[in-house]
């Protein structure tokens, strides 16, 4: 339906006002947001790369007078040993070398060497070990001629003159680091190999905790790294996004260059970092820092989402004030009066949005809220003379007024020997008797009627003790297909999805009526307490022990709204209904307390019901809904039926008592005494349930059918 001009005169002044206001505060304070945010990021971010380019410099430069004392300390032990007395075996330089040790502890060993002539052979002539530094650190001894085969080319470049740094970390399982320098002794062209831990180094470097410093080598292999994991492993970063940029660059020993490069973390993100190298004046070692722009640039996040917060709290404070100082007073009100409105035409009588509704107010929206608060109570109050699904079927304007023919399933129960419990009452109570029974009815009843509720049945009417409820009866049914010729594709169709539907509403009634037996004993638990309970006030009030029969049909009936101009009810009639009311008073001569018929039973069998027709197995599908049923052993004739087998319903094996309740109240609690009745650990024959039920077994060859309904006669 197209709007007219009156339609857009509707939408409030207070609400216009509020938007153009918010609008100028979003715009304003958003623009001071983010140019605010922007201008300190840019100061923040210059000041971590000089803090960044501060400590790279700082930790090169430290680096580089650590390598030098361990170097120069490592020379003065040499010469000191060679200018000794007696040589190198001399007491003096032994305990040169002992003293040595003892103040040098992080070095392993001392290593002097020379290239044998012209061959790729080396020569070793001296070599100074910390025995205490192997033993310490559970390293064996063999472990650096390991070492020394495996890098012999480094040692014969050594010699030619190079300064290299080596990760010796892979062979010694420590973080050990080893510096080949260039050697003069007697006139030789020597090599000096030192053996070292990284401790100090790595405290010079740092943990990494924001700012992660590490150091490689002319080939990029770690040297020291706050993951010592990575250099024991032998790690190489040469494709490191820092170091490919270093190496193209070239830089010489005293640049210092810093970049912003992406990285990827292990989830696959780039991440961007500020990274700062600088070469160091020996062996041509480089001291590489970074640091992520991510977390460097929390705090500024951090102040723009305060502000965002900040923002969002003027705007709304803004728009309330508008809002309230553009009478919303009266826009509030009104809106909770069009959304009871709306619950109601959904159906939804008992919304809290009516509880709501100020009817104090002395004006025109108070008289509002007052009838609407009166339309609810009748709506209510007429649901429950009707039935619920029926009123909310009418608001919805769902329900067809005009009589049709439908397939439903329709249940009768009645409560066994219920004029010899009335009796009682009388003799009992008296004048009082009347509300006594009413109030045991209730209570009975509103366990029953949940039931049928949950399993989506529709109560059609209550008469006395008995109840009548009908399953499918305000499913929009057409059966115009069954008008299509045979053969018909179309037909074929729309009748197997009409079986489906029929099908659905028979196992619903079954699990409708299956869950009746559960809540039947457990009133029978509840009225015996209550009774015990009661039982020495003066007229000691009580609740009877009680047995029902329940019987289901599926069938064709008439449905729809039947009655006078001045009483009208939604309900099914025809046989089928008769039939089901039939059913139910033969549960006596059966011995049985829920009892279906041939036309339930032919329905649901090949799908629902172990039998011969389907090879005694469900498909995994149906087994959820599966039905155990005993025919009853004799055959009924049955006015405009003929013979019939009636069949006593035993239980639904799969069936989850607990969860059928919980969809209606979460805090329903499982009486596991009273579980017995259905589901896995009910009954497996009749007989089983007429002992859990205390229903004597029946002598079908002696009972007398015509007691209980004279159009039912055993066949002969």
């Amino acid at each position: 339906m197209e709007k007219t001009e009156d339609d857009f005169k509707l939408f409030p002044l207070g609400v216009k006002l509020a938007l153009i206001i918010g609008f100028i505060v979003l715009l304003s304070l958003s623009a001071v947001t983010f140019l605010t945010s922007f201008f300190i990021s840019k100061d923040v971010k210059i000041t971590a790369e000089e803090n960044n380019l501060t400590i790279n410099s700082r930790s090169a430069s430290s680096v580089q007078n650590e390598l030098t004392y361990i170097r120069s300390n490592v020379l003065q032990l040499l010469d000191l040993i060679n200018v000794s007395s007696g040589g190198k075996t001399s007491a003096m330089a032994k305990q040169a070398e002992a003293f040595f040790f003892e103040r040098n502890q992080e070095i392993a060993e001392i290593i002097v060497f020379t290239q044998y002539k012209t061959s790729a052979n080396l020569v070793i002539h001296n070599r100074l070990r910390n025995n205490r530094f192997f033993t310490s650190n559970e390293i064996d001894f063999n472990t650096t001629d390991a070492f020394l085969a495996e890098n012999k080319d480094y040692l014969l470049r050594s010699c030619a003159g190079e300064t290299i740094a080596l990760n010796a970390s892979p062979f010694f399982k420590n973080e050990i680091m080893a510096l080949l320098l260039p050697y003069r002794e007697g006139g030789l062209e020597q090599s000096l190999l030192i053996l070292f831990n990284l401790e100090s180094i790595s405290s010079i470097l740092g943990t990494g905790t924001v700012n992660s410093s590490f150091m490689i080598n002319d080939s990029a292999d770690l040297l020291c790294h706050s993951e010592s994991s990575r250099i024991i492993a032998g790690q190489n970063v040469k494709n490191h996004p820092l170091i490919s940029k270093m190496r193209e660059t070239n830089q010489n020993n005293a640049e210092t260059r810093q970049i912003i490069f992406n990285e990827k973390d292990e989830n696959g993100k780039k991440i961007k970092y500020i990274g700062a190298y600088q070469k160091i004046g020996i062996a041509d070692i480089s001291i590489i820092t970074t640091v992520p722009l991510n977390i460097i640039l929390e705090g500024v996040r951090t102040t723009r989402r305060n502000n965002l917060y900040l923002m969002g709290i003027v705007l709304c404070i803004s728009i309330v004030f508008i809002l309230i100082f553009s009478r919303f007073a009266i826009s509030k009100p009104l809106r909770f009066l069009t959304a009871s409105a709306e619950e109601i035409k959904l159906g939804n009588f008992n919304t809290p949005l009516i509880s709501m509704l100020n009817t104090k107010r002395r004006d025109e929206i108070g008289i509002l809220n007052k009838s609407t608060q009166d339309e609810q109570d009748f709506l209510n109050t007429f649901a429950r003379f009707t039935n619920r699904g029926v009123a909310k079927a009418i608001a919805r304007k769902e329900i067809d007024f005009e009589p049709h023919l439908k397939d439903v399933s329709i249940f009768f129960s009645d409560i066994r020997g219920f004029t010899a419990i009335s009796d009682g009452f009388k003799n009992r109570f008296g004048e009082e008797s009347p509300r006594e029974i009413i109030g045991f009815l209730n209570d009975y009843m509103s366990r029953m009627v949940n039931c049928v509720t949950i399993s989506g049945g529709t109560i059609d009417k209550f008469e006395g003790d008995a109840i009548m409820a009908v399953w499918g009866i305000l499913r929009d049914e057409d059966l115009s297909f069954e008008q299509l010729p045979d053969g018909n594709p179309e037909k074929q169709k729309k009748a197997e999805e009409h079986r489906i539907h029929v099908q659905q509403d028979a196992i619903n009634a079954i699990r409708g009526t299956i869950a009746m037996r559960y809540a039947l004993m457990q009133y029978n638990k509840d009225a015996e307490a209550f009774t015990k309970a009661h039982e020495h006030e003066a007229k000691a009030k009580y609740k009877p022990h009680i047995r029902i029969g329940c019987g289901i049909n599926t069938g064709r009936a008439t449905c729809g709204i039947m009655g006078s101009e001045d009483k009208m009810e939604y309900t099914a009639i025809g046989d089928s209904v008769n039939f089901a009311s039939r059913t139910e008073s033969s549960n006596k001569p059966c011995g049985t307390d829920i009892l279906i018929t041939q036309d339930t039973y032919d329905l649901l069998k090949k799908d629902f019901i172990k039998c011969k027709e389907n090879n005694f197995s469900l498909s995994e599908a149906n087994l959820v809904n599966e039905i155990v049923v005993e025919m009853i052993p004799v055959e009924f004739e049955v006015k405009g039926k003929g013979a019939q087998h009636f069949y006593g319903v035993v239980n639904m094996p799969q069936f989850d008592i607990e969860e059928f309740f919980k969809t209606a109240d979460k805090e329903f609690v499982l009486d596991e005494d009273c579980a017995r009745a259905v589901g896995k650990n009910g009954p497996k024959t009749l007989n089983e349930m007429r002992n859990l039920l205390g229903i004597p077994i029946p002598e079908f060859g002696s009972v007398n059918l015509n007691e209980e309904e004279n159009k039912i006669q055993v066949k002969k």
